[in-house]
């Protein structure tokens, strides 16, 4: 055996995600493209169930009309509009939706219309659902012995249920921010619809105008009585008041008591007497001080006011003694002081003089008595104010009492005729038939149903049509654990890939085929690919060589060429085909790639070494006698059971003939592991170029594992979105010895026409339809054959 370590056990780097993407918009994209006929079909299903539900369900009409709350309309009735926020027209809004939505309007409605006899009203259509609760209920009521209803029950009853049923076809809101309320009703007859709408607007607008009166009526009761107690109770602090007054002789003068009118009088002439006698006192002192001066100082130095009163004399004796002294010193400059004339003139100056000290004298006395009265005046008006003061002060002991029961008698009588006022108001108020609201729209008969709405209800079928569609294709993405792409091997295994190989002969059928096989022709399908008979074996292996130009022969070119390069050195080649299952295919792929080794001018030899199912020996024609085990238990030597193909020069060495057909299943480990199968193999490195083996699967048995020491390299065949990839990835972990000599992977049944769904934008396989330029593709030579 021509052993040694391979260069190529390490393995291809892995290809790890990015973990800062967050999504991956290339393989979302993907997603989307393969899984839209899903979609699509999960959206043509929901907008059927939509339009069925649209075929059966009852149409509903909807009226609907809108009420006003508008304070205004009282502005004539009341004296004043009271100012409104928003916070306070907030409250109002949703006191009148609730109004309209009590049970008390709705009896009334039911009254006024008579609603309680009305089928469509107590019967209304109904769901299956509540069909079922209805007959469940009466089935249950069968057992039951309840004690016998009156008619007056009975009847309240079916008020109760008319209301209780309007009350759920009604819709009630606020139009946006508004004062505006509006009022829809929801019923199979678009007539009642109209007629139980105007019927709310009509009970709203009389339980407005009801409960105006209401108040209005229960306010004037209460205020009437009111009324009449405050009257007399006022009447009663009114008499008080001039009792206590006259009692107290607290009289009073343009609303002051007569005392204190006279102590303002007394205070006032008090100030004007102190005024006076300082004035007469300092005239009366300013004379004394002339007069004391005596005769002539006082003539000579004195000074009289002209404000004095009656001093015209003294002016004038003043002015004549002023005219004699200049007279004097004229006389006296011109002659001499003994000049007659001179002497003369001083006589007369000092008659002048003593006048004048006389006159002074006399206003001084004058003035004296001046002073004198006014002292006396003041000190008489002190006396009377002290008077007036004591008896001031019992006065207004007994106002303080006065005045507490005037404010008495004032609240009363304020009291009173608040109270009177607002009787009147009232009084009035209930005259005026006006409520705070009326309709501004006018409910009409609708001549189109509400509902169902087909648009809608297809548009909603659509969208969760769409929305169970991608869940279910999302189910279907994460439930995926297959080998789907060329990468996919490379990230899960860490090996290359060949490339793909499209499915050869009849595909299985799935559950889809089955029934719509069933619903479209109404025949059970064809057989399964287990069931149907095995392709000849020229058939098979020459695929390869009937579409040279294909790329499937490319895949097995490039397998070749890898084993060519990775096993360099090596004189005879043992390459194993392996697989993790059966039935993934690795039997056709052993056969195409020897049978392409064979044409290339290599010598090959193709072993099937699957002893226990044997699917290439199965495919000669006629039935091979002589073979492997044969070989391997000593029977016949290993040259006597190769069949040669005569087109491509294959050797090929089938597991046996009836002594295959004879062993033991397990004892084909042990046959492999044998030192004969290892002389077979060194036999066979010396007569060819390449030793093709088919093994087993090696989930299930250990037979690839024994025949591993044997091989140079591995070739690991993997179903196309089938086989699990935990499965291999695991297998081949707990296989290193197997697992170091794979060469690559080759992904077998490939849906050609599916693959470049599972492709990111940038892969290679989303652009295989570019590639076609270099390959001639003989659809008739390795078509999918649909079973029939």
């Amino acid at each position: 055996m021509n052993q040694r370590s391979l260069p190529f056990n390490s393995v291809v780097p892995r290809e790890m995600e990015d973990p800062d993407r967050f999504i991956d918009l290339d393989r979302l994209f993907s997603v989307i493209v393969r899984r839209a006929r899903l979609v699509g079909a999960f959206v043509v299903l929901f907008m059927a169930l939509g339009a069925v539900y649209l075929v059966f369900a009852t149409s509903f009409y909807t009226s609907m009309t809108q009420i006003l709350l508008d304070e205004n309309l009282s502005k004539y009735a009341e004296e004043q509009a009271t100012p409104q926020n928003s916070q306070l027209l907030d409250t109002q809004m949703a006191s009148a939706v609730e109004i309209l939505k009590s049970g008390e309007l709705a009896l009334r409605v039911v009254d006024k219309m008579k609603l309680d006899d009305n089928d469509t009203v107590l019967n209304p259509p109904r769901s299956p659902f509540g069909v079922f609760k209805d007959w469940l209920r009466s089935v249950t009521g069968v057992f039951s012995f309840g004690s016998d209803i009156s008619e007056e029950a009975a009847r309240n009853g079916r008020r109760q249920k008319a209301a209780a049923l309007i009350q759920q076809g009604l819709a009630v809101e606020r139009v946006n921010r508004s004062s505006v309320v509006a009022l829809a009703y929801r019923s199979s007859d678009p007539q009642l619809a109209a007629a139980i709408v105007r019927g709310y607007a009509d009970a709203y607008l009389n339980d407005q105008l009801n409960a105006n009166f209401d108040a209005t009526e229960r306010a004037s009761v209460w205020l009437q009585e009111r009324l009449a107690d405050l009257r007399q109770r006022s009447q009663v602090a009114s008499l008080e008041v001039e009792k206590y007054r006259s009692e107290n002789g607290l009289t009073l003068a343009r609303g002051e008591l007569m005392s204190e009118q006279q102590l303002a009088d007394l205070n006032s002439q008090l100030i004007i007497a102190q005024a006076d006698t300082a004035s007469a006192s300092a005239r009366f002192k300013q004379f004394q001080a002339i007069v004391d001066q005596g005769p002539e100082t006082a003539v000579k130095n004195a000074t009289i006011s002209a404000k004095e009163g009656d001093n015209s004399v003294i002016r004038e004796l003043r002015t004549r003694y002023l005219a004699v002294s200049k007279r004097e010193q004229e006389v006296t400059q011109s002659f001499s002081a003994d000049h007659p004339q001179a002497v003369s003139l001083r006589k007369e100056k000092s008659d002048v003089g003593r006048q004048i000290f006389q006159e002074l004298e006399q206003l001084t006395a004058s003035y004296r008595n001046e002073y004198e009265v006014a002292r006396s005046r003041e000190a008489s008006l002190r006396e009377n104010i002290e008077g007036t003061t004591g008896r001031n002060s019992d006065a207004n002991l007994s106002l303080v009492h006065l005045r507490e029961l005037e404010q008495k008698s004032a609240a009363l009588k304020t009291l009173y005729e608040t109270y009177l006022n607002r009787y009147e108001q009232a009084s009035q108020q209930r005259s005026f038939p006006i409520a705070k609201a009326r309709v501004i729209s006018t409910a009409g008969v609708p001549t189109s149903p509400s509902s169902p709405k087909k648009t809608l209800v297809l548009a909603l079928s659509a969208v969760l049509g769409m929305m169970a569609g991608g869940a279910f294709a999302a189910f279907q993405e994460f439930r995926e654990r297959t080998f789907r792409l060329e990468s996919d091997v490379r990230s899960i295994l860490g090996h290359r890939s060949f490339g793909y190989v499209p499915l050869i002969g009849p595909r299985q059928l799935t559950t889809t085929d089955r029934v719509r096989a069933r619903l479209m022709k109404g025949k059970t399908p064809q057989p399964t690919t287990q069931a149907a008979e095995p392709l000849p074996f020229e058939r098979v292996s020459r695929i390869v060589l009937d579409a040279p130009r294909s790329s499937f022969a490319e895949t097995f070119r490039n397998a070749k060429l890898a084993c060519d390069r990775m096993l360099h050195g090596n004189g005879s080649r043992v390459i194993g085909i392996v697989s993790a299952v059966p039935d993934e295919g690795k039997s056709i792929i052993a056969a195409n790639f020897a049978a392409l080794l064979a044409a290339s001018g290599k010598k090959t030899l193709l072993i099937d070494a699957d002893i226990r199912k044997p699917g290439l020996s199965k495919m000669i024609n006629p039935p091979p006698k002589t073979g492997l085990v044969e070989a391997l238990i000593g029977e016949s030597s290993w040259p006597a059971g190769i069949k040669i193909d005569q087109k491509t020069k294959l050797a090929i060495f089938p597991v046996g003939g009836e002594a295959g057909a004879k062993s033991e299943p397990y004892d084909s480990h042990e046959l492999l592991a044998s030192p004969a199968m290892a002389d077979l193999i060194d036999n066979a490195r010396k007569s060819f170029d390449y030793v093709i083996v088919d093994l087993a699967a090696l989930a299930p048995v250990v037979d690839g594992k024994a025949f591993s020491p044997l091989a140079d390299g591995f070739i690991y065949v993997a179903e196309w979105g089938r086989t699990p990839s935990r499965l291999v990835r695991d297998l081949l972990n707990s296989e290193p010895q197997i697992n170091g000599k794979i060469l690559g992977v080759i992904l077998n049944k490939t849906d050609m026409n599916e693959l470049a769904k599972y492709s990111d934008f940038g892969g290679a396989e989303h652009y295989r339809h570019r590639f076609e330029k270099y390959y001639v593709e003989n659809t008739g030579t390795y078509r999918r054959t649909e079973a029939a």
